[in-house]
């Protein structure tokens, strides 16, 4: 009869060992495998603009991070006349805002517009509350920081504290662009 009882302690030593050391190995393996259950990851759809540039710092007195926009700035760079592809941008613009629900208030949107001036009984129309800034310090500097290989003319994100987060293609699905904006957001602890 020792013998048997021998068995079954060394069986229950075995199983109280499994189970606490089972999940540490198989998430071993998960890890080191390559192993199909591994998720694919998170991409952005906007482009990390590293390292920050604090616009603050790079062009003092700059209207971006003046009284009128506080917390979060979405800006739209269009440096020509505002013809229809910029009128598109500027519904996306708009529309992304209010995609964001309760957490609109915590975005202010910027249009950076060129030499020529808009029309201006189409902004008062159609896009109430849209700060727009003629800056041509402003612009060059955008256009050095967007990564070369997207398009100009597109979306730039603006923390509270005045550093360029993100960059988003002109033709961006605004959903996709309200993803990335909501999850930062979501991590800021300012703004």
């Amino acid at each position: 009869m020792t013998g048997a009882r021998r068995k079954s302690g060394r069986l229950q030593l075995l199983l109280i060992a499994l189970a606490f050391l089972g999940p540490l190995l198989f998430a071993a393996w998960l890890y080191f495998a390559d192993s199909r259950f591994v998720p694919a990851g998170r991409s952005n759809h906007g482009a990390l603009l590293e390292p920050f540039v604090n616009l603050h710092e790079a062009l003092p007195g700059s209207a971006v991070g003046g009284p009128e926009t506080r917390g979060w700035v979405l800006l739209y760079a269009h440096d020509s006349a505002c013809d229809a592809p910029c009128r598109d941008a500027l519904y996306t613009l708009r529309q992304s805002r209010l995609m964001l629900g309760k957490e609109m208030d915590r975005l202010t949107r910027v249009f950076l517009r060129g030499d020529t001036s808009p029309d201006t009984v189409f902004l008062a129309a159609e896009h109430a509350g849209l700060i727009t800034l003629q800056d041509p310090s402003l612009q060059g500097l955008l256009n050095t920081k967007r990564p070369a290989n997207l398009p100009a003319g597109g979306f730039f994100l603006i923390d509270p504290l005045g550093n360029l987060v993100m960059y988003f293609r002109p033709d961006i699905d605004p959903t996709d662009m309200v993803s990335d904006i909501k999850q930062l957001l979501k991590l800021s602890s300012i703004g």
